[in-house]
């Protein structure tokens, strides 16, 4: 027997099929046809629309608010950075940063100018003003491999 859940995973993934690559929604409209409360939608979309299962959920607050779910690609790249995203966890030391930034770097996922950019932004380029801590970076990391994985077609 399906849940709530179930009914609401299928209809965005069925919106999402009809919209292509990316949608955008309102979680109260969806709330609504469901009759449900706001947070169930959170629920469905933060367990079953991750980057390991091939999404990134992109929302903004407030009155003109939106939820973007954007499929993303299954070549080779998209798995690899899927791959990372998943051991990145809650805390990143600037050498494990190092080493993420140079295996995105040797996959050809980005340029070397853009893994510099990267380093400066995660604190761990010696010319970088930014004071961050692991976890901070862990999150930043996170934030940047959803942009990059976005951006890689194949």
């Amino acid at each position: 027997m399906l849940t709530l859940s179930d009914y609401i995973e299928k209809y965005l993934k069925e919106i999402l099929e009809e919209a292509g690559e990316m949608v955008e929604i309102r979680r109260g409209d969806v709330a609504n046809r469901f009759h449900c409360v706001p947070s169930q939608i959170n629920y469905v979309l933060e367990t079953r629309f991750t980057p390991e299962k091939g999404f990134v959920i992109e929302s903004r607050r407030g009155g003109g608010g939106y939820i973007r779910i954007i499929r993303l690609s299954n070549g080779p790249r998209a798995r690899l950075i899927r791959g990372l995203m998943s051991h990145v966890g809650d805390a990143l030391t600037p050498k494990e940063a190092r080493d993420y930034l140079e295996r995105l770097r040797e996959s050809d996922i980005i340029t070397a100018r853009e893994g510099r950019i990267m380093a400066v932004a995660l604190g761990i380029d010696p010319r970088s003003t930014t004071r961050a801590t692991d976890a901070w970076r862990a999150a930043m990391m996170q934030r940047m491999l959803s942009v990059v994985s976005v951006l890689t077609r194949e």
